[in-house]
């Protein structure tokens, strides 16, 4: 896997920032533009995913970095669960809650894989210091 120096070049915080500026974009519009409380809600959630992404990264190691896309990946659920909410109320159109929920549903499932990826690279880099360090004792 390649090594990345930005947050803004992962694939998972592309998705999550554009999943953001759609709602942002929707939620100025009639009737989510007056409903101020759902509106900063969902707009809350949908930024906190990337919010989350880009924090963890920046801490500069992988335990943080997990730890931190482990609250992006809850941000999903919170945010499909806005979704939900928005679609009953009839304050968003099903195609638009379809797109938005199908969305949420697999950038959950890419920051699953990352997370799994990252957690079996530590993994591996620790059996690779223990493996290095039993050997340097014969």
């Amino acid at each position: 896997m390649a090594t990345y120096t930005n947050f803004e070049d992962l694939e998972i915080w592309k998705s999550a920032a554009l999943l953001a500026e759609k709602i942002y974009l929707i939620s100025d519009e009639i009737p989510l533009k007056h409903d101020f409380g759902m509106k900063d809600q969902i707009r809350r959630s949908a930024a906190s995913i990337s919010n989350n992404i880009a924090e963890g990264f920046e801490y500069g190691n992988n335990k943080d970095f997990i730890r931190f896309l482990r609250y992006a990946k809850g941000s999903t659920g919170e945010f499909r669960n806005q979704l939900i909410l928005l679609f009953r109320a009839n304050k968003i159109e099903e195609s638009f809650y379809n797109k938005m929920y199908n969305d949420a549903i697999v950038l959950g499932k890419m920051i699953g894989s990352f997370m799994k990826y990252l957690i079996e690279f530590e993994k591996q880099k620790e059996l690779n210091t223990k493996v290095i360090s039993v050997n340097r004792n014969f």
